[in-house]
């Protein structure tokens, strides 16, 4: 049976405690291998980092959110629309291969170090997923907060179960990629699996830069549905956005 989605913000109780201070990341760097420029790339009729400044800026639970970025370009196009670039990130902080953990230990300590700034709760936010939506940010911060957890990560239901996926070997036949532990004919019948769909990742500062991980022990699952789950990476996901957002956005792209 599969989880019901939290796509709906938690309504507060009368009396609950004010929100604590919550800080949303937004890593944006120059350089990208998939689609040059990409964070810049146009979609929906604005560049791909506008999307998630908007969800940001329209959130309830953010307080403040700040732009990561290694780029001049992107620094001035993230404060045209209303971004916060308090910091150039380090060029050794934006590789392919420099962990996104990395980055976001960065910028705590960066504001700590600046401005003596010290969060509760740090949110990323990639800008990879355009079509996230504030109300998505605010459920899963009010998922934390109601459950005290350490941690919450944004999952969607895998479209491709991996009982079903197949290698294919040098000869060219195809083999298991994992041995089928039941009697499972049909796609009803498998277990629902989930992954990560890189939209949100929010963890308490303290647990962050005590373990210095997005994904600590008890990490809870914030379920979103596959028509808000698209990750942009290649240049088709790109046409995909584009499409989505423009129809969702008509007339009312600002």
């Amino acid at each position: 049976m599969s989880l019901p989605e939290m796509d709906e913000p938690h309504t507060k109780l009368q009396g609950e405690s004010p929100s604590p201070e919550c800080l949303g990341i937004i890593p944006a760097r120059g350089g990208s291998k998939g689609i040059p420029g990409k964070n810049l790339f146009p979609v929906g009729g604005k560049p791909l980092l506008y999307w998630t400044l908007k969800c940001a800026r329209e959130s309830r639970s953010l307080t403040r959110s700040i732009v990561s970025t290694d780029s001049p370009e992107i620094a001035e196009a993230a404060r045209d629309y209303s971004g916060e670039v308090p910091f150039m990130r380090p060029v050794e902080l934006a590789a392919d291969d420099t962990p996104g953990v990395d980055v976001v230990l960065h910028a705590l300590e960066w504001l700590e170090s600046n401005e003596g700034y010290r969060p509760e709760l740090v949110m990323v936010l990639q800008p990879t997923s355009p079509l996230r939506t504030s109300d998505q940010i605010d459920a899963c911060a009010d998922l934390l907060l109601m459950r005290n957890a350490s941690a919450v990560v944004s999952v969607t239901e895998v479209q491709y179960h991996p009982y079903w996926m197949k290698l294919v070997d040098a000869d060219g036949v195809l083999r298991d990629f994992m041995t089928i532990d039941g009697p499972y004919h049909r796609r009803q019948d498998v277990p629902t699996m989930y992954a990560p769909n890189g939209a949100l990742y929010l963890v308490r500062r303290s647990v962050l830069m005590a373990r210095r991980t997005l994904f600590p022990e008890g990490t809870l699952a914030f379920i979103m549905a596959q028509s808000s789950s698209l990750d942009v990476d290649t240049p088709w996901d790109a046409h995909l956005a584009d499409l989505i957002l423009r129809e969702q956005h008509e007339d009312r792209i600002h």
